[in-house]
């Protein structure tokens, strides 16, 4: 696999999946639910007191570097799996291994489990919008790829 391609497509990728998740994620906040949560968080910690355009900023570049093992499982199960399925599973166990663990555990406040349904749906939500997205936008990429391997 030619890496520079796996980046650029990365960066496509995880660009228009970023792009796509927020109508959502703003819908959800609309309804006073919680998703978003750990942006800021994460911002406060790299940028001290950052402004809307650097979280958006590294909105995108985290969806580049999730977008990354995504298209690697894709490659790798190319004409195995449909890949929209892949990229719902991968949003899934994104959001219970890094959004319902790893980060509140790394700033101290209680999971998702720990707080209800409420808490745990509207991230599971755009998680899988991200990862369904990848897994459409990728296609000719996959495919490609797919074919050298």
């Amino acid at each position: 696999m030619r890496y520079f391609r796996l980046l650029k497509e990365s960066v496509r990728s995880g660009t228009i999946a970023a792009l796509v998740m927020m109508p959502f994620g703003l819908l959800l906040k609309f309804l006073d639910l919680r998703v978003g949560y750990y942006g800021p968080k994460l911002g406060a910690l790299l940028f001290d007191d950052p402004n809307r355009f650097v979280l958006f900023l590294q909105h995108l570049v985290i969806g580049w570097v999730s977008a990354l093992p995504l298209l690697l499982i894709l490659v790798r199960l190319h004409g195995r799996a449909a890949p929209m399925a892949i990229g719902a599973a991968y949003g899934l166990a994104y959001y219970v291994v890094v959004n319902s663990f790893a980060l509140p555990l790394f700033f101290g406040d209680p999971t998702p489990w720990q707080l209800g349904l409420s808490f745990i749906y509207p991230s599971v939500l755009i998680h899988l919008v991200f990862g369904i997205c990848i897994g459409a936008t990728s296609r000719k990429f996959v495919a490609n790829e797919g074919a050298r391997g």
